[in-house]
């Protein structure tokens, strides 16, 4: 058992919130009650994740992408009043850590991607949150061990038999981070989505691109994250995945 405010205290700091200008409030987004025993990580504060919480009986949930991002309305109405109310109602937390979850060098959403990949030398480009790293495999074989990490069918540009020796990646929607992949003449990028113009920059830059899923390369940290502070605090943990194509 833990204090939420205690919890939230750890983590925030174990995940360096202070160092990052974000789009969303990082930390306990919605307090419930005091004393933690049971968390629960998914990707996203959406209801059918909040509901199964419910139905777990959690006392805390930790996801990535959580609620208040910058330029939302701000009143608290429709689904955003429904989730709000059910957490509320259920006096469950809500933890929600969003850049400092991509960047983290140990549970983040980027090291564990790579961990996943077998990527050799991981590290962060300077600043930035995109990563690089060696790997020595035709870009044919690098989706497909995607493919069998994420469970989804990635798309690719580039040419299947083309090596790959530099990798640089970042996880969720980093699509115009692809600069930082061109600047170093990395071999292929990896991200979560892909914009219209991304093919013609990526064939003109000769670098192979791959979208893997927003949702599919994000979901890696918070399970790392609660399986850590579930460890550390002797805590009840339980990871649910609510799918999404995305």
């Amino acid at each position: 058992m833990i204090d939420n405010k205690t919890l939230a205290t750890y983590c925030n700091e174990y995940l360096n919130v202070a160092k990052f200008s974000d789009y969303c409030p990082n930390g306990l987004q919605i307090e419930g009650t005091s004393e933690i025993t049971k968390i629960i990580a998914g990707v996203s504060a959406n209801q059918d994740l909040i509901d199964q919480a419910i139905d777990e009986k959690a006392d805390a949930l930790f996801v990535h992408h959580g609620f208040f991002w910058k330029n939302e309305k701000a009143s608290i109405t429709g689904i955003k009043k429904n989730r709000i109310k059910a957490l509320l109602d259920n006096n469950i937390n809500l933890f929600a850590y969003h850049l400092p979850l991509d960047a983290h060098p140990v549970v983040g959403n980027n090291i564990q991607l790579a961990l996943r990949l077998k990527i050799q030398n991981p590290q962060p480009m300077g600043d930035t949150l995109v990563w690089k790293g060696q790997i020595d495999a035709p870009l044919s074989d690098v989706a497909q061990t995607l493919h069998n990490v994420t469970g989804r069918e990635p798309l690719i540009f580039g040419d299947a038999d083309k090596p790959i020796r530099t990798i640089t990646w970042c996880t969720g929607g980093a699509q115009s981070y692809i600069e930082h992949a061109i600047e170093i003449d990395a071999d292929c990028f990896i991200t979560g989505e892909v914009s219209e113009q991304i093919p013609a920059i990526a064939k003109e830059n000769n670098i192979a691109y791959i979208s893997a899923g927003h949702h599919a390369t994000e979901r890696y940290g918070v399970q790392a994250l609660c399986q850590h502070l579930a460890q550390q605090f002797d805590l009840d943990y339980q990871y649910i995945d609510i799918d999404n194509i995305v």
